[in-house]
């Protein structure tokens, strides 16, 4: 949900307009996000203190991730047990979690450094 500051900020940046607290609140609620005053006041000032246009220029030098290898299909293999899938599944939740974490922290450091 903080990324949705971010890119308010961001907004507001490249339409040249103050970034201020009211303006991200005004931002989020036309997204149909409820803003929680506190946290974008903390944005705005946080901001403030931010030379974004460095930012993005240090965001855009930061190398891409490696494109996903090519998929390949192969028969279906025999129906897991109910142990099974019930791990796989709990593998697959800590995995997305782990990927979410990433996400969001690439995007704090494309915007912080």
């Amino acid at each position: 949900m903080s990324m949705a500051y971010v890119y308010a900020c961001l907004i507001l940046h490249e339409a040249k307009k103050e970034i201020t607290d009211e303006a991200i609140c005004k931002i989020l609620e036309a997204a149909g996000i409820t803003p929680d005053k506190a946290l974008a006041k903390a944005w705005a000032d946080v901001i403030k203190t931010l030379n974004i246009e460095e930012l993005k220029k240090r965001a855009v030098a930061v190398p891409m991730a490696a494109a996903a290898p090519a998929v390949t299909v192969t028969p279906a293999a025999p129906e897991a047990k109910p142990e099974e899938k019930k791990e796989e599944k709990k593998e697959e939740k800590k995995e997305e979690k782990k990927e979410e974490a990433g996400e969001a922290l690439e995007g704090l450091s494309a915007l912080f450094g």
